[in-house]
């Protein structure tokens, strides 16, 4: 299920200067604004099968990047001015259940900060609109709104690796995660979830009817490297390689479903992996 976030730009209350590099911050926003909301979080995971008897959250969703109709780069500094007096955002959750009613909940008239020391920005939500998913085909094409991101763990088992969506290991990465995003979620998000009547909280996985030989990667473009500083200016502070661009991709309707709504690749909630169809 995905929602479009229309966003005022609160000008004159912290002004209109974005860290280039805003993922992770706007990553944070959202799970701050969940953690105020941590009763009626858990009660939707719950609902929808993905809160289990340890109490581990699992965190099906993806969000865009910003689009801005009208912005500029500073000169001379990483900074991404807002021209613009408002902007969109799009967020994806794979949850079916009460998640229309929990997000417009969560998010109505929310007021927010993203940024780092140097600038922020605060942005109010004017409207949440829901969107019509599209129609999944076993044959879809789609366009990033956020790096697409595949790793490995390197035989250390301490280094990772980013892909290229051009390395023969990436699309099984790619389709062996979406796999198992459906082997946890077949239960709650393909069944009539209306409908069903089970609050058990145990964790039910659904063995996929399809293999990876029924799924192809295909890129349309040459696409563009974009390296994501993570916990900036922290002795945690870390780098993320994702990938942007036009891509194709073959694969049971059942996995363009879970690619849609809960994000392709790894580290989808942090913002990696939101795809919108084009084709």
């Amino acid at each position: 299920m995905r929602f479009k976030l229309i966003l005022n730009v609160e000008k004159q209350v912290r002004g209109t200067l974005l860290p280039l590099n805003y993922q992770y911050e706007l990553a944070s926003a959202i799970y701050k604004i969940l953690a105020n909301a941590d009763q009626q979080y858990s009660d939707w995971l719950h609902k929808n099968g993905f809160m289990f008897e340890n109490w581990k959250k699992f965190k099906l969703f993806t969000f865009s990047r910003f689009r801005i109709r009208q912005w500029k780069i500073e000169k001379g500094s990483d900074r991404l001015q807002i021209l613009s007096d408002s902007v969109e955002w799009e967020l994806s959750f794979l949850p079916q259940q009460a998640t229309r009613d929990f997000i417009q909940g969560v998010f109505s008239n929310r007021v927010f900060e993203i940024g780092d020391s140097k600038s922020s920005v605060l942005f109010s939500v004017r409207e949440i609109v829901l969107l019509d998913p599209p129609e999944f085909r076993e044959e879809m094409t789609f366009r990033t709104m956020s790096p697409l991101c595949l790793k490995e763990i390197d035989s250390d088992k301490r280094t990772t690796v980013y892909l290229s969506p051009k390395d023969e290991r990436a699309p099984f990465i790619l389709f062996n995660g979406l796999m198992d995003k459906y082997r946890l979620a077949a239960r709650k998000c393909f069944a009539d979830c209306e409908e069903a009547e089970s609050n058990s909280t145990d964790a039910v996985e659904k063995e996929p009817a399809f293999s990876l030989d029924d799924c192809k990667l295909t890129l349309l473009e040459e696409l563009k490297s974009v390296l994501v500083k993570i916990k900036a200016d922290t002795p945690q502070q870390t780098f993320v390689r994702g990938y942007m661009g036009v891509l194709r991709v073959r694969a049971p309707k059942e996995l363009m479903r879970v690619m849609y709504e809960g994000g392709a690749g790894s580290h989808c909630s942090l913002g990696f992996g939101c795809l919108r169809v084009i084709g």
